[in-house]
């Protein structure tokens, strides 16, 4: 029997950004923001880690060379918003001396390594798991690796098209299988959102453009991208862990009829 979930995916990427357009994933300045960004976001919201972004910006410190010289008591003070602030400053580090040891201090030469064996490599550093990897790959260095969050996994759970304890690499692999043909479609070429579609709704998990989400990259990529980011939105706005919004949400009509 064919498995029907990669057509409901496509289906609900080609719904969600006809509503929403693209969502500028990463919010970055630089290839390392984005890894800094992804160690902050553990256990945090956004809005902390944008916080302490700002702070080693201003410090002139988000930057390889800037962490490798930092004091760890200094860079603790300076991501302190994002909490876990002592744990995070030491991963920090750890990465910076792992791009040093093993890829001569250069973001190139790291993201130039292929991508199963550059995860390998980083699923091996402390503090490191599948989402935090697989964001570093995708949106720092433009690897076709899907981002899997908690977002993504309860919108799933609630349309019934995992069972709750799905693993991962389970859900990677759906996402991967389904999202793929769609970079034969121009991936992020459907219409804008039409102007009175926005009035008063929330545009998913939309960022300002910025020089990483505008980044050139290929059409499959660009695809998990936006599919990451719009699912996000759908999580953020109306399939919230305390409170579904079911009524006002663009995935409602592919509920099952049971919910």
């Amino acid at each position: 029997m064919t498995d029907p979930r990669p057509d409901q995916i496509r289906a609900y990427y080609h719904t969600l950004f006809s509503t929403w357009g693209r969502q500028h994933w990463w919010p970055a300045h630089s290839r390392f923001e984005v890894v800094a960004g992804a160690y902050l976001t553990q256990n945090t919201s956004w809005t902390n880690v944008e916080l302490a972004l700002r702070s080693l910006r201003a410090a002139k410190l988000l930057s390889v060379a800037g962490i490798r010289r930092t004091p760890v008591r200094k860079l603790e003070k300076l991501i302190r918003s994002a909490g876990y602030f002592r744990q995070k400053a030491r991963r920090l580090k750890t990465f910076v001396r792992f791009l040093d040891e093993r890829h001569g201090g250069s973001l190139t030469r790291m993201f130039a390594q292929p991508t199963e064996k550059l995860r390998r490599e980083l699923l091996a550093l402390n503090g490191i798991g599948p989402e935090t990897a697989d964001s570093i790959l995708l949106y720092g260095g433009n690897h076709p690796i899907f981002v899997v969050d908690a977002y993504t996994r309860r919108v799933l759970e609630r349309h019934h098209m995992i069972a709750p304890g799905a693993s991962y690499e389970e859900i990677r692999e759906l996402f991967e299988l389904a999202l793929s043909p769609l970079a034969g479609e121009g991936g992020d070429s459907q219409p804008a959102p039409a102007a009175a579609a926005t009035i008063s709704r929330p545009r998913g998990s939309s960022h300002s453009p910025s020089r990483m989400s505008t980044a050139e990259r290929t059409a499959r990529v660009q695809v998990f991208n936006e599919m990451h980011g719009l699912l996000v939105g759908v999580g953020k706005n109306f399939c919230q862990k305390s409170q579904m919004r079911c009524e006002l949400c663009p995935l409602q009509k592919y509920l099952p009829e049971e919910s």
